[in-house]
């Protein structure tokens, strides 16, 4: 059997509101309903999502689709920027960069890679001993926290090429999948638009 991580796809930016209180665009909102009927949907059993309102707006799209309960981790949140709060593009780029670059150093205030990775990656794992195996799990996350869990996963280095920004679309609503058997990596972050209707388990 098999997990799903997916990002939240677009949302709308304000910067008089906090970043964890941003919601999905309508553009966001649309393709997380049109993904709402994938094939690997059917069956899922249950959702774990981030606290934060664009994750927690994903899973409820996708569970009233296939009727799975959410369960929202906070561990699952995306990684702490509130040291900075919102920042211009350019600047947050050139922050996301460092961050992971230098996985054990903070970044103007920034919780570290390597803190996040081990954040997430507990929160995966205490979802996993919640689960049944026999049925397929769905994370609702974000992009960098959901690299940081497929670089552990992978046995890779924590690196900016492996980000959903430079595998998959810009703009969030990206999924990569797990073998619930083994932890193995099905896919890397593939758009939800494109991800196949079946998995090579």
């Amino acid at each position: 059997m098999y997990a799903l991580y997916v990002t939240h796809p677009q949302v709308v930016k304000d910067p008089a509101v906090p970043v964890p209180r941003w919601g999905l665009s309508p553009e966001g909102a649309a393709r997380a309903g049109a993904f709402a009927g994938h094939p690997l949907l059917r069956g899922v059993s249950r959702i774990v999502s981030s606290d934060e309102r664009k994750a927690v707006e994903l899973a409820g799209i996708l569970a009233e689709a296939c009727g799975a309960p959410v369960a929202v981790d906070p561990g699952c949140g995306e990684n702490d920027r509130s040291a900075t709060g919102y920042v211009p593009p350019e600047r947050f780029e050139a922050l996301a960069d460092a961050f992971f670059a230098q996985p054990d150093r903070s970044t103007n205030g920034w919780e570290t890679a390597a803190a996040a990775q081990a954040r997430i990656v507990a929160a995966f794992e205490r979802a996993l001993l919640a689960h049944d195996a026999d049925w397929p799990l769905l994370f609702a996350g974000h992009g960098a926290v959901g690299t940081l869990l497929k670089c552990h996963l992978g046995g890779r280095a924590i690196a900016r090429a492996e980000d959903q920004r430079r595998v998959g679309d810009p703009g969030g609503g990206n999924v990569f999948a797990i073998r619930l058997a083994d932890r193995r990596l099905l896919c890397d972050w593939t758009p939800m638009e494109r991800l196949p209707a079946s998995l090579d388990l």
